[in-house]
């Protein structure tokens, strides 16, 4: 292996060397018909295909377009969405599972045909995606998955081995998938909505929403957007709407290397069902044939020791195909929902000005799709197949009151666990580039001392509910286990629910344990996209 990963800059391969474009941050208040939270594939999405409509739109982005979960994928474009069939029409019934398919398979085939339309270079190719087992249980779900597909009518069925060595006992497969470059897509259709007279600002940060006789949205610029449409596209919703989003959704991180393989690659997309998990696509860099190896998810704040994750995957990567180099590393953030079927509609019942996209369950790329066409005929005042199998404010007895029970009673125990934590390490003895929970003056702290040596300790108590963040090694963040929060080392907001920096302490070896006030710091939130 002639290149090693700098485990300590995490890059995504789908943004090197992307000329993706800037924007400037809202100055002044503006009118328009809709206004689209959000700059990542379900936003962009939206907005692309309202500006379509003829509607004014204007697209805004607290941080950079293209820069969240959409940059961070695998990017496999299927409705293969691990076991999930069997599973829905357990819960949901035959028509419903069978609604599900058929809205993930229009929106691959509506992806496909803006890339025709548009002529948009973005390694478009068509793919079977594989479900594999390595175990006795896992085939046999993998059998009660294919018996779904068989009632559904999905293309597809049992298939002998895989191409790599991996010893599965099961292998299923789901016909003519797809798989692209999400940048170079997105960054098309971006394009093309600005052709269509669509507005985007970035570094505005939408913090308050007034749904009066317009709906009103108060930006970090001190400027307001007014509206007769919103939709909040922002990976977790900024904006609650009494939804109580936060308590039906749970935070997953997950791992993606890319290597240049040795071995020849046969092509196909793959994914694990039994843990530990493992995805495998192919993708093209610089003329090399490139391999995205994916895995290792956890719920966020319970990862470990998170290098460790990345160092699986290399040794997976480098048992089934040997590697010449691995040049790009990176994670993502994603959220389920209780029922595992992304919330898709109006931000609460009766409301017909505000909807929400989230919970795509690391399927970002054809539900993005979905919920992208499914507002905008929200919008447009067209009645949909699919209104009722997303709508956010359903609630199935099962199996939504046992996830809702487990997620609450995890969030209760690391509220508990948090406080109770004995620590004995202290803020001088970090090394340069290393964080740690600390204690000073008897009290649970987080610090991380950078390049310079200078330390940066931070109250460890997350700003949404109260939990206690863990420290991410690999990113070099704090993240919270109870919803998903996570921080900078230096206390910014990444990743809602929360919307406040976690505070920092002064610190020194004389002086006592005390809280910076709010104005030694900035607010920042970001609206990374599934």
């Amino acid at each position: 292996m002639d290149e090693k990963l700098d485990w300590t800059h995490p890059e995504p391969l789908w943004r090197k060397n992307a000329n993706i474009p800037s924007f400037e941050p809202l100055q002044e208040a503006e009118d328009t018909e809709v206004v689209v939270v959000g700059g990542g594939i379900t936003g962009i999405s939206t907005a692309y295909l309202l500006a379509k409509e003829g509607k004014k739109v204007i697209l805004i982005e607290a941080d950079h377009v293209i820069n969240g979960t959409s940059g961070h994928t695998t990017a496999k474009v299927t409705a293969q969405h691990d076991m999930i069939y069997n599973e829905l029409i357990q819960h949901f019934g035959e028509e419903q599972a069978a609604l599900y398919y058929k809205a993930q398979d229009d929106a691959l085939s509506s992806i496909e045909k803006t890339i025709q339309e548009l002529d948009i270079s973005c390694q478009w190719k068509r793919e079977d995606a594989y479900l594999y087992a390595v175990t006795a249980e896992g085939a046999r779900k993998l059998e009660k998955e294919r018996k779904a597909y068989e009632r559904l009518g999905i293309k597809g069925g049992m298939v002998e081995k895989l191409p790599f060595p991996e010893k599965a006992t099961a292998v299923l497969a789901m016909k003519h998938q797809a798989q692209f470059h999400p940048v170079q897509y997105l960054m098309a259709l971006l394009e093309e909505f600005q052709n269509l007279g669509g507005t985007v600002y970035e570094k505005t940060k939408a913090v308050k929403v007034h749904d009066r006789d317009r709906v009103e949205i108060e930006t970090g610029q001190n400027a307001t957007l007014t509206c007769d449409s919103l939709v909040i596209c922002s990976h977790f919703p900024f904006h609650d709407g009494r939804g109580f989003y936060f308590s039906r959704m749970y935070a997953d991180r997950s791992y993606a290397i890319a290597v240049e393989p040795e071995t020849e690659w046969k092509g196909g997309m793959y994914l694990a069902v039994d843990g530990p998990s493992r995805s495998v696509r192919s993708t093209e860099y610089n003329g090399k044939q490139m391999l995205i190896i994916g895995g290792e998810k956890h719920r966020t704040g319970e990862g470990g020791e998170h290098l460790s994750h990345f160092e699986a995957l290399e040794d997976f990567a480098s048992r089934m195909f040997g590697i010449k180099s691995q040049p790009f590393k990176w994670s993502a953030q994603d959220l389920t929902t209780l029922d595992k079927v992304p919330y898709i509609g109006p931000i609460q019942k009766g409301n017909k000005r505000i909807y929400v996209a989230t919970g795509y369950r690391k399927w970002g790329m054809t539900n993005s799709r979905v919920a992208s066409e499914l507002i905008t005929d929200y919008i447009m005042g067209r009645e949909s197949l699919y209104h009722s199998l997303f709508t956010p404010s359903r609630f199935n007895a099962d199996p939504s009151m046992k996830e809702f029970m487990k997620n609450n009673f995890t969030v209760a125990s690391h509220l508990v666990e948090g406080k109770l934590e004995l620590v004995g390490t202290r803020p001088e003895a970090l090394l340069k580039g290393e964080g740690a929970i600390v204690q000073w003056k008897g009290e649970r702290a987080g610090a991380y001392k950078d390049q310079n040596g200078e330390l940066h300790v931070l109250d460890t108590t997350c700003t949404h509910m109260g939990c206690e963040v863990e420290w991410n090694s690999a990113e070099h963040s704090w993240d919270c286990p109870c919803h998903g929060s996570r921080f900078s080392y230096d206390g910014h907001v990444m990743e809602g629910p929360a919307k406040q920096p976690l505070k920092k302490i002064a610190y020194s070896d004389t002086d006592e344990l005390r809280h910076l006030p709010p104005e030694d710091y900035n607010e920042q939130e970001s609206t990374d996209q599934p």
